[in-house]
């Protein structure tokens, strides 16, 4: 009994479940019997939408007379999607998300084709998968399709995994020929009917005990997949007051072990012995509630870095099926960017471009770029390699800004590492990203006061919006106002960083507004 209310005994399991089983028993049991507490990240939501828009491409290529018919569970119910890919089944043509159900599971399979072999119909099943490659739990999930659909008198012939190519580049004209490249895991699917009718066996019993399983957090909540229901089994567990996941990149075989071994949870209960020099400034720093800043040596480490000095930050999408002529699947593909330029005289100014007409921005991109950033002058940016490798894959893009980017590359200087050197402060709880640097610095600045984009998902998810045809004007003239707040509070923020790590507190910078 839970809540009062008495569980129902779980006969059949979905292929998602049984997929969720395999990463954690507790998850499975709250999947089950309370699915409200899970909690999906927006990275999580749009590789749903990602997902999708794959499997409409795949449905295109593998059945591009359009003979074939798709199954939708959500508007048929249940019971009517099965009775409905049984008839279609029948018919002998392409059914794409056909439902079985058998052996104590069920399943929905993202392509079905019929093949003739020996005067008869068997069927050729592919999973279409949204990554670049195929992950040991793509195995599985194929393994729990094919023992399903088999079990439910499906002549299974071949089984395989499509994935997209992430070398395959877009010619145009909507032809998406070769963007999947298909796996054939027949042999290895088919022969593993008795583990996966093990996992059904297992798995059913852990979704009809009364109880959820007894099973802390740890790496398996995010692998493979992120788990929805990770913040509400944490809130179960002891809370530490100083977690121990707070100490930056715990590497060393001692340190793993003593947290492992011992149930460590609080970083006051590791020996310092164990912890490397900004490990031990780090834990030294949130227990004693106190910051540290070696002034001189972030001095020293800008000093060669006389004005004027610019400030780039850079805004990109990246679609899985290609857009524009020349571009491939998941190439982070830039359409904005904020430049604050500080001159001789300290005199701040800004400058920003943001393309959202819907057309391939990076030409015009680069164009700016060059134009905005000039010749000479450091170039500041904050995790220097994003931007470093954007401003490579434009110059390979456009010869005819080539030399000019390229020098423009060798001329950017990474505030990170300046950063991570020589400051720290209890509040950025192990994180030197520049949305946790940046409120304890400079208080008076934090993204929660923009409206809209915060941060550079949600930045994504504008562009796309923005440049959906069904947008109105007066919807994408607010994201166009989101955007170019938020990309220049982020070169702004750098500004702020800078003086404040420069120990150019002799200049008067404007206030961000």
């Amino acid at each position: 009994m839970k809540n009062g209310k008495i569980l129902k005994k779980t006969a059949s399991l979905s292929k998602s479940k049984l997929l969720a089983f395999r990463q954690c028993d507790k998850r499975l049991w709250l999947e089950v019997h309370a699915p409200e507490l899970r909690e999906d990240s927006a990275s999580t939501e749009a590789s749903y939408v990602t997902g999708n828009e794959v499997g409409a491409i795949a449905r295109q290529l593998y059945d591009p007379k359009g003979k074939g018919q798709i199954i939708d569970v959500q508007a048929e119910g249940f019971e009517q999607a099965l009775a409905q890919s049984a008839q279609l089944l029948a018919a002998n043509l392409p059914v794409f998300e056909a439902g079985f159900r058998a052996g104590g599971a069920h399943a929905f399979a993202d392509i079905m084709l019929p093949l003739r072999k020996a005067g008869r119909v068997t069927w050729r099943m592919i999973e279409v998968k949204s990554s670049t490659e195929v992950k040991d739990y793509h195995r599985d999930d194929v393994a729990v399709q094919a023992f399903v659909a088999k079990a439910a008198g499906i002549p299974v012939d071949g089984v395989a995994v499509a994935h997209i190519d992430k070398t395959w580049t877009y010619a145009g004209d909507h032809n998406y020929s070769g963007l999947l490249v298909e796996n054939d895991l027949t042999k290895e699917a088919l022969s593993r009917e008795t583990e996966v009718d093990t996992w059904i066996r297992q798995a059913l019993k852990v979704a009809n005990q009364l109880k959820p399983p007894k099973i802390t957090t740890g790496g398996h909540c995010s692998d493979p997949f992120e788990c929805g229901f990770f913040e509400y089994c944490r809130s179960q567990e002891p809370q530490a007051e100083y977690p121990v996941d707070w100490l930056p990149q715990i590497r060393s075989r001692a340190l793993k072990e003593r947290v492992a071994a011992a149930g460590v949870i609080d970083m006051r209960h590791v020996d310092d012995s164990l912890l490397n020099a900004q490990q031990r400034i780090v834990k030294t720093c949130t227990v004693e509630q106190r910051a540290h800043f070696d002034a001189a040596g972030a001095a020293r480490a800008l000093a060669p870095h006389t004005l004027p000095v610019c400030f780039l930050d850079f805004e990109t999408i990246n679609f899985a099926i290609p857009r524009w002529k020349g571009t491939r699947p998941y190439q982070q593909i830039p359409f904005q960017f904020s430049a604050h330029w500080l001159d001789r005289k300290g005199k701040l100014t800004h400058e920003a471009f943001l393309d959202l007409s819907g057309g391939d921005p990076s030409k015009a991109f680069a164009e700016a770029l060059v134009c905005t950033c000039g010749s000479s002058g450091a170039v500041f940016v904050y995790a220097a390699a994003f931007e470093k490798s954007r401003i490579s894959e434009l110059a390979i893009r456009f010869p005819k800004f080539r030399r000019d980017l390229l020098k423009l590359n060798e001329r950017i200087v990474d505030l990170l590492p300046v950063a991570r050197d020589y400051y720290y402060h209890p509040d950025q709880q192990g994180s030197w990203s520049i949305k946790s640097v940046l409120p304890a610095v400079v208080p008076d600045l934090n993204y929660d006061q923009l409206q809209g984009v915060q941060n550079g998902g949600m930045a994504m998810e504008a562009y796309r919006e923005a440049i959906n045809p069904t947008t109105l004007p007066e919807r994408k003239a607010q994201i166009r106002a989101q955007l170019l707040d938020y990309c220049r509070l982020d070169t702004y923020a750098m500004v702020r960083l800078w003086q404040f790590f420069a120990g150019r507190n002799d200049l008067q910078l404007f206030e961000f507004a």
